[in-house]
Parts: C-alpha cells; sequence; structure tokens
C-alpha cells in the first residue's frame, strides 16, 4: 500500500521507537521541522520516566516486537524514527549481530512495513558504527529495496560539527522512490563528510558554520578516526562544563593553563562500548563495595580479566553515591577514587578543560575503568607537566600514580555528558533517577548536534 499522503499544511506525523530519554525528540525540535510525534515506544521504565518528564508525554511501555499492523495504522505516521539496539554490533561486544535477541525486534518492525495499510514514506535509523557491515543490515537494505525505498547512508562523528566528543556512529536516511532526496548523487552511498547538509541554501539549522565550513569535507578514513583538526575546529571542552565547577576554588579552575590534547594515556585504542555478556559472565570491571574486577584488553583485543582485590572498606571510595545535586559537598562524589587510579591509571583517558576532543562515553562510565569515557583534568597544570604527551608520561622519573593524584581527575557529570550530547539547556532528569542511571541512559542516546540536521535533510526535498 502507498503511504498516507501530507497535506502541504499539516504537520509531519512521526513514530520514535527506541525512544530511550528524548535525544531523537530533541533532535526534532532542534531541526526545525514542522512535525508530530504520534507516539513513542521503549521498554525501559526509567528512561520513559525521563522522557514524561521532559515532554509530558509517556512513551508506550513494552516490548516493540509484540507491536501488531493493526496498531501501526491506527497512527497513520509519514515517518518512523528508529534507534535500535546496538549491543549486537560493538567492536567489543560479542557481535551475535541478527542472532542477538536484541536485533529481533528492529527486524519484525521492518517486515511489518509492506504488511501495513498505511506505511511510513521515510525511516531514519541510528546505530553503532560497525552495523554498515552487520547481517542485520543486509536484511534492512533488502527489505527497503524490496518495498522501493531509496536510501543515503553516513558515519558521522560530533567532532565533525564542532563538538569535542568522539562518537561517531550509523545513519540510514531512507524515502520512497517517488520522494528525493536534496542531493540525489549520493544515493546508494555511503558518505563520510558532512558536505551533503550544508551545501544547500537553507543551512541555518548548522550553527558555526565558520567551523562547518572547515570540516565540511573532512572524512572519516575509517571506522575509528576522523581526518580532522579538532584542535582548531572543536569548541573547548571547557564550553560543555557546569559553571559552578570553573567557579570552585576546590578543583583549581579559576584560571585555566591546560594541555589542549586528549591523553589516551598507554591505550591508544578507543572502546566505543563494553561487551554487556561478558561482563555480567566474567564479573569483571564492576565497582562493588568491597573490590573491584577489572577487565581490561591486549593489543589483539582479547579479554583479560584479573580479580584485583579490596578497594574500599566503605562506601565513601565508590563514585556516585548520592544525587547529582552539585553543591561544593557533593561534588567530592565524583572524584576519581585514589584505589582506582592507583591500579588503573594506565588505563585512563584524561583530558582538560581546554581540550577538544574526549572519548565516547558508554552506559558503563562510572562502573568500568577502560574504554567507557573521559576523565576530567582539573588542578592546575603547566606546559612543562609529564602529562603533556603520552611518551613523556612514560618516561616520567616521578611516581606516575602521584602525577595522576595531582591532576585531581573526576568523572564528567551526567548534566556535562548530556551537554556534549548537545541537548538543550533545560534538559533534566526526574530527581530520584541516580547518577549512575543517568550515565547509562546517556550511555544509550544519541547526538541532537548531528541527527538534527540530518533529519532536516531527510525531510527536505
Amino acid at each position: 500500500m502507498e503511504g498516507e499522503l501530507k497535506h502541504e499544511d499539516e504537520p509531519f506525523r512521526l513514530l520514535e521507537f527506541y525512544s530511550g530519554i528524548g535525544g531523537m525528540r530533541f533532535s526534532l525540535q532542534q531541526s526545525g521541522i514542522r512535525a508530530k510525534v504520534v507516539e513513542a515506544f521503549d521498554i525501559n521504565n526509567i528512561a520513559n520516566e525521563v522522557y514524561k518528564h521532559n515532554f509530558g508525554h509517556s512513551p508506550y511501555q513494552g516490548n516493540i516486537q509484540s507491536l501488531t499492523t493493526a496498531q501501526l495504522d491506527k497512527f497513520r505516521a509519514n515517518a518512523w524514527l528508529l534507534s535500535p539496539p546496538c549491543q549486537p554490533y560493538t567492536r567489543q561486544g560479542l557481535q551475535k549481530d541478527a542472532e542477538d535477541a536484541r536485533a529481533s525486534s528492529f527486524m519484525k518492525i521492518l517486515e511489518l512495513i509492506p504488511l501495513t495499510l498505511f506505511p511510513p514514506t521515510m525511516l531514519f535509523v541510528e546505530n553503532v558504527v560497525g552495523f554498515e557491515s552487520s547481517i542485520t543490515h543486509k536484511r534492512m537494505m533488502d527489505v527497503l529495496k524490496k518495498i522501493g525505498f531509496i536510501t543515503q547512508e553516513f558515519i558521522l562523528s560530533p567532532l565533525q560539527f564542532c563538538v569535542p566528543y568522539s562518537r561517531p556512529r550509523y545513519f540510514c536516511l531512507a524515502k520512497k522512490a517517488t520522494l528525493s532526496f536534496p542531493r540525489p548523487e549520493f544515493n546508494g552511498k555511503l558518505v563520510t563528510n558532512i558536505g551533503p547538509l550544508i551545501s544547500g541554501e537553507d543551512d541555518n539549522l548548522l550553527k558555526d558554520k565558520d567551523c562547518l565550513n572547515g570540516t565540511s569535507q573532512c572524512k572519516m578514513e575509517n571506522v575509528n578516526e576522523v581526518e580532522l583538526d579538532t584542535n582548531s575546529s572543536c569548541r573547548p571542552i571547557k564550553d560543555f562544563l557546569q559553571p559552578d565547577i570553573l567557579r570552585s576554588n576546590r578543583f583549581g579552575c579559576t584560571e585555566l593553563n591546560y594541555s589542549t590534547t586528549s591523553l589516551e594515556i598507554l591505550d591508544t585504542k578507543e572502546a566505543t562500548d563494553e561487551s554487556e555478556d561478558h561482563h555480567a559472565k566474567r564479573g569483571c570491571c564492576r565497582i562493588d563495595e568491597k573490590e573491584v574486577l577489572v577487565c581490561s584488553r591486549d593489543f589483539t583485543g582479547q579479554a583479560d580479566c584479573d580479580y584485583v582485590g579490596v578497594i574500599a572498606e566503605n562506601r565513601s571510595n565508590i563514585p556516585f553515591e548520592s544525587k547529582d545535586h552539585c553543591g561544593d559537598s557533593e561534588w567530592d562524589q565524583f572524584r576519581v577514587p585514589p584505589g582506582l587510579i592507583e591500579r588503573w591509571g594506565d588505563a585512563m583517558d584524561i583530558v582538560f578543560p581546554d581540550s577538544k576532543r574526549c572519548c565516547c562515553f558508554t552506559k558503563s562510565y562510572g562502573r568500568y575503568v577502560k574504554g567507557t569515557g573521559s576523565l576530567l583534568a582539573t588542578s592546575k597544570v603547566t606546559l612543562n607537566n609529564p602529562f603533556i604527551n603520552a611518551y613523556n608520561w612514560r618516561q616520567a622519573s616521578k611516581d606516575k600514580v602521584s602525577l595522576l593524584q595531582e591532576l585531581d581527575l573526576r568523572y564528567f557529570t551526567p548534566h556535562e555528558i548530556a551537554n556534549l550530547h548537545s541537548f538543550p539547556e533545560d534538559f533534566s532528569f526526574p530527581s530520584h533517577v541516580s547518577p549512575r542511571q543517568r550515565y547509562a541512559l546517556l550511555g544509550n542516546s544519541l547526538s541532537v548536534a548531528v541527527v538534527a540536521p540530518m533529519l532536516k535533510y531527510l525531510f527536505t526535498e
């Protein structure tokens, strides 16, 4: 069946699948598209509470796989926006792909499209890098071809939009063949630069045009790196920090004199996610009341899990035990515990307020040490500090642990990570949601800076 026709004076009607805490809807708002989310779907009750807190609407809570064509037809939606679970495709996961149970709901949704009386005329799909080479991706493309859709695919990172945040993601934009993209020459292609998004006359969505004009042809040479001079193109991390930290003498940030590079100390491989299945089975990397089990990976990517022993005799050495209320007395919860520095400082990615790049924050930030996101150095340092580059760090005669401790390391707060995701200033969590829950929810969300212009591009002909 053909999709429901939209009259020119009517807003687009959208369904939002795997809605999470609302990153897609914030992107829709930022895009300026005249659209209405007629329903959102997510199985996570905490995510749904956050969504309602910010939008006043409670998403449908249930297994998306159980939806029927009759239920979907009643919405008569013009477009479906989907951000399905990424765990089946992550580089450090078990990579079960289509055999992972978490992939089944997405395929079920796609297979329902040709069976509906009022199918969508547009689709938007977001997932991790690696999805584009998966079996699930092939099945998705087969379904889209069968139902007469044209596609344009992208791999883009917030770094290409002047945000100092390395979070490359895969995107598929699809339309009925009777519609068209603003740049049809990219049909059927995988694009790794933002040129198509800024080449038109209507580029008001992209705020920092001076920055973007310098990065419009920057390509991602592979799935791990963006060919981009982030020092000159991106805003500094300090622009995304909570102001009360920068005013606090407790963190030495009243005068800024920091390195402008991210230090990936002793481990230059950036992980985009952790294998939840692996950790659940082996019990590693988890911070508990009396012990820490930490998983590291050798240069071949193989997991090496070691029992480390007692790190904390009381809860005071464990991060995030109180809510994210940031008066002076509460900032201590975001300090990195000394025991973690002593044992796992080599695996930490350290950035400074003037740095122009930080690593991807995953849902395991604060629970696992390695590959889950950067830590912020908050003490004053000088240009001859051994931390300025990894080589000097390895050769430093001073005790490494002492050097790390002098940096006064802390975790980024949930609010700051939301800022790096380019969420609006008025975004907030319900007070009962714990910091750890906030980190987990943000780790599963998306970058508004990237998705908003992509939605604008999708809905433009």
